[in-house]
């Protein structure tokens, strides 16, 4: 089974920038789709951002559009989430699995806290 290290998280002030990083381990194909989730306190995990790795059709959800950017690097087997114009609310864990039907098997997350 592909399992995921995330990496690139930390403290940040509003306004500001971060770039995530995700490594697969095992295979991934260009048909897969690859997405970064966050999970806030209290709250469930959701999906923030979704890619194709052949093409790199993208999906953001609403409260990121505009603001944040995701990519890959196939050949790395890696995926980015580039993070700007954080806001306190964009504060969470984030994850990155399979962007349609993602697999058990979660890393343990990079924290993201946007405050002043």
């Amino acid at each position: 089974q592909v399992q995921f290290v995330e990496s690139g998280g930390g403290l940040v002030q509003p306004g500001g920038s971060l770039r995530l990083s995700c490594a697969a381990s095992g295979s991934i194909f260009s048909t897969d789709t690859m997405g970064w989730y966050r999970q806030a306190p209290g709250n469930q995990r959701d999906l923030v951002a979704r890619i194709l790795m052949s093409g790199g059709s993208t999906y953001y959800v609403d409260s990121v559009k505009g603001r944040f950017t995701i990519s890959r690097d196939n050949a790395k087997k890696t995926v980015y989430l580039q993070m700007n114009s954080l806001k306190p609310e964009d504060t969470a864990v984030y994850y990155c699995n399979y962007g349609i039907s993602p697999n058990a098997f979660w890393g343990q997350g990079t924290q993201v806290t946007v405050s002043s």
